[in-house]
């Protein structure tokens, strides 16, 4: 018997591949007039873009896992998941003399044998006043995209976390004041910028930022000194502890580029919890830092390495006794009924369930353009290690964007990894997604 998930699959990777090729053909076949209108090249005072994307995933999952067993205990899920995502964001402009408007929107759709979710969210909404050419004034909700790293940056103290598995997925910001003043010199010093930012935190503002009732006060300077662009930063208020941080990037030859970012955390408090559920509290003075590089070749392939040291993050003994105190939870709800361990373990997933929460990782991302000849095709390799336990994530993907404003792409994803290590214990050990990605 055929199951929903498995015939909504196939339907929409069905869907997905009419789309890609139909509609182009149809654009193609149209005939090509050649006009000079004066109007196509006039700067119009509004702009819009739309992306609307379809991406099936199928998941197998790994049963024993502690993450799998602590997020679907009590569910019967089978051996794989299906899921249909959609994704809609719509972005527009409104620019006359020195004032800007400029909003994004992002909405999702998830089907799924599990459950249906819908999730829309304003990600980006602000005005911009330009009094001069050297100063701009920001207000409203904004991604500032502080860092200069690729998969993580540790000194972008007001950006939501990248995922390092996909990290050009657009964001949702903060709502912040801010300005930006320039100036361009003639001497080693080329240019500097400053950025002082404003965050308030209330209960109806930017409430996952922080402690509430509380107006933070961040800043970044930048000079692009010898050649080398640097940044400093700063973060203090009283929703987060303050902070403090600097970055680097400067091109050794025009086809290799290297980078780093280093970050410090005053009384950072780590929540943690033993293998009986005893819960522990270490505050500390935190470091992290970044360095990478990426290098083109002659023959356009593009690699991307960096290292980071997450001085936030969890010790290997540390994410040991989390598992251990799961599937202990995990157990015990099997043989009583009684789930509270598990509840209890699943009120911490914001600190062990965000994305790479332990110390030291290596990423590496290879990428080759039109590899035979092939023309608007690029296959690329993630792979994401975690040093302390050896665990690792390897990625493979194809990317086809032979028609204009289409992309297609084809990933896997497989988890390499023991008991009680980071990557051992997700809650499946391979996936395959298909995406196809429409501008307009």
């Amino acid at each position: 018997m055929v199951r929903f998930g498995d015939r909504l699959f196939a339907i929409v990777l069905a869907l997905c591949f009419v789309a890609a090729l139909t509609l182009p053909q149809g654009l193609l076949a149209e005939e090509e007039t050649y006009t000079f209108d004066i109007s196509k090249y006039e700067k119009k005072p509004y702009h819009f873009s739309a992306y609307l994307e379809a991406r099936p995933v199928l998941y197998w999952f790994d049963r024993n896992a502690a993450l799998y067993q602590l997020r679907y205990y009590g569910q019967d899920t089978g051996k794989t998941l299906e899921e249909a995502n959609f994704k809609l964001e719509l972005e527009g402009s409104y620019e006359k003399e020195f004032f800007r408007a400029y909003v994004k929107t992002h909405s999702e759709y998830q089907l799924s044998e599990l459950s249906d979710q819908e999730n829309s969210d304003l990600y980006e909404a602000y005005l911009t006043l330009k009094p001069s050419p050297n100063l701009r004034v920001d207000a409203g909700k904004k991604t500032f995209s502080w860092g200069k790293g690729y998969a993580w940056n540790p000194a972008a103290f007001i950006d939501r976390p990248k995922d390092p598995d996909d990290p050009e997925l657009s964001r949702e910001g903060f709502t912040a004041l801010s300005a930006d003043y320039v100036k361009s010199f003639g001497g080693s010093l080329k240019t500097l910028a400053v950025t002082p930012v404003l965050i308030p935190v209330t209960e109806e503002i930017n409430s996952d930022f922080g402690r509430k009732d509380y107006l933070n006060l961040a800043g970044k300077i930048y000079f692009l000194l010898y050649d080398t662009d640097v940044d400093l930063m700063f973060l203090t208020g009283g929703s987060r502890t303050t902070r403090f941080g600097a970055d680097f990037s400067k091109n050794l030859k025009t086809n290799w580029e290297i980078h780093g970012e280093w970050a410090y955390i005053k009384n950072f408090e780590r929540r943690f919890i033993d293998s009986s559920g005893t819960t522990h509290v270490d505050e500390y003075n935190a470091r992290s830092f970044l360095l990478g590089t990426r290098y083109l070749t002659a023959r356009e392939t593009t690699y991307i390495i960096e290292y980071y040291h997450n001085g936030t993050g969890f010790e290997k003994n540390e994410m040991e006794n989390f598992f251990e105190f799961v599937k202990t939870g995990y157990q015990d709800y099997l043989a009583t009924g009684n789930d509270s361990s598990l509840k209890k373990a699943q009120s911490l997933t914001d600190n062990y369930g965000r994305v790479n929460p332990m110390r030291d990782y290596l990423y590496l991302r290879i990428m080759q353009k039109e590899p035979f000849d092939i023309l608007y095709f690029t296959p690329a390799v993630t792979s994401i290690l975690n040093l302390r336990d050896g665990s690792l994530q390897i990625s493979p993907e194809m990317l086809y964007a032979r028609f204009k404003n289409l992309e297609l792409r084809l990933k896997a994803g497989f988890i390499i990894g023991g008991v009680d290590t980071e990557y051992g214990e997700k809650p499946y050990d391979y996936r395959v997604e298909f995406r196809a990605g429409y501008y307009f």
